[in-house]
């Protein structure tokens, strides 16, 4: 998705005051996230603490990728499909990478995904993440918010969270509010232009494949 896409999508959510819940009752547990003005204005420092970095691999390897992907992105999942389970076994696995990712929120239905993936805790993050790619078509496909809810709880609830949990992360404004200012700050300090995006210890780089990303990570690795 291009830059065009993710602005007018990080508008919608702020506009539509984050997201709710939907639990099939006549009405949300929660009235909307409120998202005030001041949300553009938090830094990344005041929010690392509630919405820290997702991190895979040796923290001191000599090559960092970072990731910024949504979970409703087709392109996204596409990528997680074809390249990141080689990218992984070869590159994160191995020590040579250490693998950091950002979620970005097109709509509320991404912003639900990320909200459980996190609600396992840096333990469970990556294996919800996981889910959440593997089986994009499935827990999208009924297109309306009760489906995509239940089915995002189902998700939530093999991965080994309970419903308590869940429900206490899914109507937790707080963190939702922080979630989506820490997206809009790193978005804007790493001029976001598409997804999925990847910065290369500090080089900026669009979707590719495989062979484009190991021959880029073979020639960081050589220097």
């Amino acid at each position: 998705m291009n830059k065009s896409v993710i602005l007018a999508a990080a508008m919608a959510v702020i506009a539509a005051g984050g997201a709710w819940l939907y639990t099939g009752k006549s009405t949300p547990d929660q009235s909307p996230v409120s998202i005030s003005a001041t949300t553009q204005e938090v830094t990344v420092s005041s929010t690392a603490s509630l919405v820290p970095d997702m991190i895979l691999g040796q923290v001191d390897a000599p090559v960092t990728v970072m990731e910024y992907a949504s979970y409703t992105c087709p392109h996204c999942q596409h990528f997680h499909e074809t390249v990141y389970g080689e990218f992984k076994k070869n590159y994160i696995d191995t020590g040579k990478v250490k693998f950091v990712y950002r979620e970005v929120y097109f709509d509320k239905f991404g912003l639900w995904a990320a909200i459980v993936a996190r609600c396992g805790g840096p333990e469970k993050y990556f294996g919800i993440s996981d889910i959440l790619y593997d089986t994009q078509k499935e827990w999208l496909a009924s297109g309306d918010e009760a489906g995509i809810s239940a089915a995002l709880r189902k998700i939530g609830l093999k991965s080994g969270l309970t419903a308590e949990a869940l429900d206490m992360c899914l109507n937790d404004k707080a963190m939702a509010q922080a979630m989506v200012a820490a997206y809009q700050v790193n978005a804007t300090n790493d001029k976001l232009e598409g997804t999925p995006s990847f910065i290369i210890n500090g080089e900026k780089y669009g979707n590719m494949s495989y062979e484009e990303l190991a021959k880029i990570l073979d020639e960081k690795l050589a220097k």
